[in-house]
């Protein structure tokens, strides 16, 4: 049977009575040179351990398990484990974990699935959890590396630099856990049925350590969320309204100022190191 085939595809999914959900965000591939470039892509060797989100019907799951010491796929829709027990039935190394990536405890999921070997993450994520899926895999602090195939505008919001459009706090948050490269761009097309939007393929290499150093990384991402809350107010009103029970408006301008930042600038031009900066330096007005 080859899972990437549409005819194989629609007898497999006829045999078990499935539909497909909207809800869900259910697109699987049919382009075999996807499924192969993310496994080849994704960091795996025979000694890793595979975390997946959505197999679905096991088009991606079959070349995970063909490189890694062991896989593990969250599904959320039960309706497709019958379907996964018969496509991975020759694969003594997968294991399928019935449940909501957003709910799992992922960091006791790994220890429990792979003890204290070299993991990594590998999705096709639904569109619709996107953002949270992937800050869950990173705050877990277990993976070496998560590739995610995700919407193309995303893509582009993850990798993006300082003084873009699609430069934002997500673009900070990824940016600060991890080096994001994209490794594929896939059209539409390539999935059945075909969603309204192309896709990427990222890969997040998760840093050792984050780029530059703070006293307070909590203080840190509530300074970067506060100067990307009004994307058209200036940095100053932003950090003003975000930090209004702290110091005066005049007080903030001065700590701004001090950091060799414009008030008058808009976060988005600001790199992480400016938010560093900005950050100790609001820490140091709470002392």
């Amino acid at each position: 049977m080859d899972l990437c085939n549409l005819n194989d595809i629609r007898t497999l999914l006829q045999r078990h009575g499935f539909r497909f959900s909207k809800g869900l965000g259910q697109n699987f591939l049919c382009d075999p040179a996807v499924p192969e470039t993310i496994a080849a892509g994704a960091g795996i060797d025979e000694k890793t351990g595979v975390l997946e989100v959505g197999p679905g019907i096991g088009c991606l799951t079959e070349r995970l398990c063909a490189r890694a010491h062991k896989v593990v796929s969250v599904e959320l829709d039960g309706r497709l484990a019958p379907v996964l027990s018969e496509t991975m039935a020759a694969h003594s190394n997968f294991t399928l974990v019935q449940g909501d990536i957003l709910k799992i405890d992922l960091a006791a999921l790994c220890e429990k699935e792979f003890g204290c070997g070299r993991a990594v993450a590998c999705a096709n994520l639904p569109y619709y959890i996107t953002s949270p899926a992937i800050a869950a895999l990173l705050e877990c602090r277990r993976f070496e590396a998560v590739t995610v195939m995700v919407q193309r505008e995303v893509a582009r919001r993850i990798c993006a630099r300082p003084g873009t459009a699609d430069y934002g706090a997500f673009s900070v948050f990824v940016q600060w856990h991890t080096q994001p490269s994209v490794l594929l761009e896939v059209g539409r097309e390539c999935f059945v049925p075909s969603p309204k939007v192309d896709s990427s393929v990222v890969r997040l290499d998760v840093r050792q350590s984050p780029p530059v150093a703070v006293c307070d990384e909590a203080l840190f991402f509530r300074v970067v969320k506060a100067a990307f809350a009004q994307r058209r107010k200036t940095l100053l009103n932003c950090l003003s309204a975000g930090f209004s029970g702290l110091c005066t408006k005049e007080e903030m301008n001065n700590c701004i100022k001090c950091c060799g930042v414009d008030p008058g600038a808009r976060g988005e031009t600001l790199s992480i190191e400016e938010f560093a900066r900005l950050s100790d330096r609001i820490g140091a007005l709470k002392r």
